[in-house]
């Protein structure tokens, strides 16, 4: 049976985006890239909103991938830039875009809420790039939007190290860009919807527009080395590892 893994939710100037995963911690799957992938084409032809990513599972925004996938992924899988596209989108949407993190942002979930204008997060969040233990790299935006948001030896020290971090490092780093008790966040959020909300929408395009013109991604570079990882035999032994050790936790 299928069952949808995003719920969306219009207001006046906004449209919610609740991702909805529980039983995997809302790792991202190809399902849920494609139901975003629908959400964003469906919003950018409709009228101007802010566009605000949250999570309807208590304590995660996003845990990750999802590892049962990558394992079967392979360099085709890789060249087709599953993740890296999705962030794409996400990140040109014609509009503000706001993550609201109350929980793990983990790899691809850190990497989701890079791709967005605004991180919001909760004290509870926490932040990590954890790939390379994986055999792979942060090749979804996370190799170049993290040193662009927290500077080159920050970045080296979480993607080197997997470190993960908690709100208040991750605001003084430059990761995000407020922090509110959880019974807050939303609340907060919807304040700063209201704010953009007053701006002219065709101004806050063209701005948007603008602040992206120098941007220097290396996309196709880590497509092309995801692809290569994705063939190593290291990559199929550490993502093996680590769905055993998730499966003795489970028991």
């Amino acid at each position: 049976m299928w069952v949808p893994t995003v719920k969306t939710q219009y207001r006046d100037d906004a449209i919610y985006v609740g991702l909805d995963r529980p039983e995997k911690r809302n790792a991202l799957d190809e399902q849920m890239v494609e139901e975003l992938h629908e959400v964003l084409d469906t919003a950018v032809r409709g009228e101007p909103k802010v566009l605000v990513l949250h999570s309807l599972v208590e304590n995660i925004f996003v845990s990750g991938a999802d590892i049962s996938e990558l394992l079967d992924r392979d360099a085709d899988s890789a060249m087709r830039s599953i993740n890296a596209g999705l962030f794409e989108k996400l990140e040109r949407f014609r509009w503000p875009t706001i993550a609201a993190i109350d929980g793990y942002a983990l790899g691809g979930g850190c990497e989701l809420a890079m791709a967005c204008d605004f991180r919001i997060a909760s004290t509870r969040a926490r932040f990590g790039q954890p790939e390379l233990d994986l055999g792979i790299l942060a090749g979804a935006g996370g190799n170049w939007r993290l040193p662009q948001l927290v500077g080159i030896a920050m970045a080296r020290r979480l993607l080197y190290t997997g470190e993960i971090i908690d709100a208040e490092k991750a605001l003084s780093v430059g990761l995000i860009d407020d922090i509110f008790a959880p019974d807050e966040l939303m609340d907060s959020v919807q304040k700063l919807v209201d704010t953009i909300g007053r701006r002219s929408w065709r101004a806050l395009e063209l701005t948007k527009l603008s602040l992206g013109v120098n941007r220097q991604p290396t996309t196709t570079f880590d497509i092309i080395a995801q692809a290569l990882l994705f063939e190593s035999d290291d990559k199929r032994a550490r993502m093996q590892a680590f769905l055993d050790r998730k499966g003795k936790r489970n028991k």
